[in-house]
């Protein structure tokens, strides 16, 4: 693909405005598939513009910022999740409130944080939590980290699922732990548990990190799916660490089961539940998290290995989301599902060689780019890359060096979520629908100049 087509695409939509919308865009290409529509907004009701464009470039984006320093030009940047659209107004509407008060001494943590994290959960799922067993952290990871900390003694084992979040592996170092990973079966392009395998790597394991929906392959889990992992779990004395990050974004006809409302009892006492709202409203700059359990011991060891320091703004942010922006949130998730319907659509018709089926949940596509590595020769450019370096190189990243470089697109390369991961990189939706379409393009001209 010529640069230079990158470049006059790029021009034309700066020049357009914010409010540019997909459909306009005068390419001979494919058009976008009409907006998925959520409930209709009352008169009074505030309507917000997920197509306007929104420049993050030059903030230390780690999205944007982050692989332009290593492969310069980076023209859509789909990499690390979180969103491109501006924050829910009743965020920046609290923050300005609370920030004209000039002062910014030691804080008291107000009872209100652990109720708005209640009544979310109770309105959105019906899942009751008691305010007094959430435990607020930092972000999700310290959680995982103190709860790793207390019931897996160092150099023991941790299952997951792979492939599987990236970050877990990290957790996993910090505590000094090692991975049992037990890789899913891929079957007619979905993903599924294969609990016999799970079964035989419980019996060595101390606890189980769940990701609930999956990320990166997207699987919403069923209750029979969460129930029949977690009689594995308790039969074999392994604690269930639930992430549940991504709980809010399923897309359409799918549903979202919270592993603390599984029915059995038993079940539930034996885990802790993780969440926050940064990926909810797109807040991971406002550190905050939360985890809670209906097992007091479970809670209290967990407990007696967290602390956390968290600032003012970052209470202030979460606790107008989840008080105020449930309708940001009701009008975000049909333009995500669009996004989903119109990625899986392109990839179909026009680029067929990368393979994508719409994830159940989260706002990220797991693809196929098997064929792709072999067109460029990905194994033998990891191997000389490796000769060259010194360092080990995987096909996976050779396929997002030649991404950056020949179509101004960054994803995550495949090979960092585990087993399983081979032969796939990570896209992020979250974007306006513009740029994923930009995104497509260039990826499609590359392709057919490659």
């Amino acid at each position: 693909m010529a640069s230079m087509s990158r470049l006059d695409r790029r021009s034309f939509l700066r020049s357009a405005g914010a409010s540019v919308l997909l459909g306009t865009v005068a390419t001979g290409r494919l058009s976008a598939a009409p907006p998925v529509r959520g409930p209709r907004p009352g008169p009074d009701q505030e309507r917000f513009d997920f197509d306007a464009l929104y420049d993050r470039v030059g903030t230390d984006c780690s999205k944007w910022d982050g692989p332009i320093a290593e492969f310069g030009q980076i023209e859509v940047g789909m990499g690390i999740a979180d969103m491109d659209f501006r924050v829910a107004p009743c965020v920046t509407r609290a923050l300005q409130e609370r920030t004209a008060h000039e002062n910014w001494g030691y804080m008291r943590m107000p009872d209100s944080i652990r109720e708005a994290i209640a009544e979310w959960n109770l309105r959105r799922y019906g899942l009751e939590i008691d305010p007094e067993t959430i435990e607020l952290t930092t972000g999700v990871h310290p959680g995982l980290i103190s709860a790793l900390h207390a019931f897996v003694p160092p150099g023991s084992r941790v299952i997951m699922t792979t492939p599987v979040y990236s970050g877990f592996y990290s957790d996993l170092r910090y505590a000094r732990v090692v991975a049992e990973e037990s890789p899913m079966q891929l079957v007619d392009g979905r993903y599924r548990i294969d609990f016999d395998d799970f079964e035989r790597r419980a019996r060595r394991a101390n606890a189980f990190i769940l990701c609930n929906p999956q990320n990166p392959t997207g699987n919403m889990w069923s209750p029979e799916d969460l129930t029949r992992l977690g009689e594995i779990c308790l039969e074999h004395r392994v604690v269930v660490l639930a992430d549940e990050i991504h709980c809010d974004f399923a897309t359409s006809g799918q549903r979202y089961t919270p592993f603390a409302s599984l029915p059995n009892r038993a079940i539930v006492n034996n885990s802790l539940t993780f969440k926050a709202a940064s990926k909810t409203f797109s807040l991971s700059a406002m550190k905050l998290g939360w985890f809670f359990s209906t097992n007091p011991d479970l809670l209290e060891r967990v407990r007696s290995h967290s602390r956390a320091d968290i600032a003012t703004l970052s209470v202030i942010a979460n606790e107008a989301a989840m008080r105020e922006g449930a309708p940001w949130l009701d009008q975000l998730l049909p333009y995500l599902d669009a996004n989903h319907d119109f990625a899986q659509r392109y990839f179909r018709e026009r680029i067929p060689l990368i393979k994508h089926r719409k994830a159940q949940g989260t706002y990220l596509a797991w693809l196929d780019v098997s064929g792709l590595m072999e067109k460029i020769g990905a194994v033998e450019l990891a191997r000389e890359e490796e000769r060259r370096t010194g360092r080990e190189r995987t096909p996976e990243q050779m396929v997002q060096a030649w991404m950056a470089e020949k179509a101004g697109v960054y994803l995550s390369p495949g090979s960092s979520y585990g087993l399983g991961g081979s032969g796939r990189m990570r896209m992020n939706l979250a974007t306006q629908r513009t740029r994923i379409q930009q995104a497509l393009e260039n990826i499609e001209e590359a392709l057919a100049t490659a």
